[in-house]
């Protein structure tokens, strides 16, 4: 810089108004050019995206819903992830060890390990959060069940001590949804099961800024600068969680339209979940990649209310699916065929206990015998409620297509909209309609939580502990209890057949189809980790 001035000095012998001008511009624009340099380089490391949801939950272990288990992974660390290949690998766990009698199970948690605030993860920490989640999880509670007690033996290490051999032990830490098993402070994790969190000091690799949290409009996340990321490259949702971002933004642009335009205008970075049907915008945009981080996919759910009339009379659950069929629901939410295929099948299609057993005769849209059925129950005409998410494309028209074919069915119907995170408070409630409760909602959930009776917590009946709607059939629990000891590869499937006819039969659960949901990013955006949880270490923006 001083060179220049010294140049325009002397190659002028009159400094008139005019150089001095020049001169001042120019020692502007290399200034502004000197002080952009670091601004520049900060919004490379500042990511913004539009989630597929708000958030207004902040616990995890509370409630099932995506965008609360996504927040999860941003600020706590789990004991075990799944890689790419479903695998289960250690995370927050060094090594481990079994007893020859597959009873003593010993975890001793990697070095480095800290909270936020700087104080080390301990044992103390981890068994009350294992406490709390298998009050929680489907599989968790199964583990509970074979577990005679948890103890530590040091700062570091603790075993579980089983009263019988449970094989789906890693796969239980690992899990990563819809209640993945986070680690806590113990002064969190001893929260009542009834109290939502308020403290949510993580350990992980980004830190939640509660401060600049505007419910509906951002959520902000930093960079934990403590976070020791393992040495493994990584995989899924194992291996080194490397932080590249300085910054995460999740903006709230409710209007899928508007995000679409942000995203080309280069105004935020990704869109998690665009409408199938702007797709085709989108693909045009030389600036735009569209990309499938989760080649499983994820499964339509329709659930009814058990504990309400009149689904809790399994002859109304036949009832109602009976009217149903896989083909509209997916042509009105998905509509690209590229994106969707009908599945008779609950246990995921291409799983490795993909069956049809039970489903003859579903999805056919057979509304004369629904009506004939509901004659003979004597049907009083009582509106059923079913419950709609307005806000999320990916299951706004849900609801529409099964008023259609249940009032063609015979059923009245009362249709009630609300945005996603409001329908998921109102569905974890048990009381009657009158009272705000509700008869059916509908729901998706990615393949990999699906693949066996155990993992699958939309096949668990076991009442109060059940995924909302709360089914109670406990046949269906034998049947996965059985499925837990079992070892055979053929007799699994033998006991996968017979879970799946169970629950068509008595209307646990209704699988509506699959689909893949792609993901949308600007080019200068890179490094997203394919797995079934959005998750945000490994990217980078140039």
């Amino acid at each position: 810089m001083v060179g220049m001035f010294a140049s325009a000095k002397v190659g002028s012998a009159r400094a008139d108004g005019f150089t001095t001008a020049l001169m001042g511009r120019s020692l502007l624009a290399v200034l502004a050019l000197l002080l952009a340099g670091p601004a520049l380089a900060q919004s490379n490391k500042t990511l913004r995206a539009v989630m597929h949801s708000d958030l207004k939950i902040l616990d995890p272990v509370w409630t099932t819903a995506y965008i609360v288990r996504n927040h999860g992974y941003m600020i706590y660390d789990t004991l075990f992830a799944l890689d790419a290949k479903l695998q289960p690998q250690p995370q927050m766990v060094d090594s481990w060890t079994v007893s020859d009698d597959k009873l003593v199970w010993t975890f001793k948690l990697r070095d480095g390990l800290k909270w936020q605030d700087g104080a080390p993860v301990t044992t103390a920490d981890v068994l009350p959060s294992i406490k709390r989640w298998t009050d929680k999880d489907t599989l968790g509670g199964l583990l509970a069940k074979s577990t005679k007690e948890m103890k530590a033996v040091d700062d570091r290490t603790f075993e579980i001590v089983l009263k019988e051999p449970f094989g789906l032990m890693l796969k239980a830490l690992a899990k990563p949804a819809s209640v993945p098993l986070f680690i806590m402070p113990k002064r969190v994790a001893e929260t009542p099961l009834s109290q939502q969190i308020s403290d949510t000091t993580g350990s992980g690799p980004f830190i939640f800024k509660k401060d600049e949290w505007k419910p509906g409009e951002k959520v902000v996340y930093g960079r934990n600068p403590d976070y020791k990321p393992r040495a493994e490259p990584p995989s899924g949702l194992a291996g080194g969680k490397v932080a590249k971002l300085n910054r995460v933004e999740w903006v709230s642009i409710p209007d899928t339209q508007t995000a679409i335009n942000a995203l080309e205008s280069g105004e935020i970075d990704m869109i998690e979940a665009p409408a199938h049907d702007l797709l085709p915008v989108l693909e045009k945009d030389k600036n735009v990649d569209i990309i499938i981080p989760d080649a499983l996919g994820s499964t339509y759910i329709f659930r009814f209310n058990w504990k309400q009339p009149p689904f809790n009379d399994v002859r109304y659950r036949r009832a109602a699916a009976l009217t149903l069929n896989q083909e509209d629901f997916l042509r009105a939410v998905i509509g690209d065929p590229r994106y969707y295929k009908k599945c008779k099948a609950m246990f995921s299609c291409g799983g490795p206990l993909e069956t049809s057993a039970g489903m003859d005769g579903m999805f056919e849209s057979r509304f004369e015998e629904s009506k004939k059925l509901l004659k003979e129950l004597g049907y009083d005409g009582t509106p059923i409620v079913l419950l709609q998410s307005t806000d999320l494309a990916v299951l706004t028209n849900l609801a529409p297509v099964a008023k259609t074919l249940l009032e063609r069915g015979g059923f009245k119907v009362d249709m009630q909209s609300m945005d996603w995170q409001t329908l998921v408070g109102r569905r974890a409630k048990k009381v009657p309609v009158t009272e705000g409760g509700w008869n059916i909602a509908m729901t998706a959930t990615t393949a990999v939580l699906l693949l066996d009776p155990v993992n699958n917590h939309y096949a668990e009946a076991s009442g109060d502990r059940a995924q909302f709607g709360w089914p109670l059939d406990p046949e269906i629990e034998k049947l996965r209890a059985a499925f837990i000891r079992e070892s055979d590869p053929k007799k699994q499937v033998e006991i996968a057949e017979k879970v799946q006819t169970r629950i068509i039969s008595e209307g646990v659960t209704i699988p509506l189809g699959q689909f893949l949901q792609p993901m949308a990013r600007r080019k200068n955006v890179t490094g997203n980790i394919p797995s079934p949880v959005t998750v945000f270490w490994n990217i980078e923006k140039k």
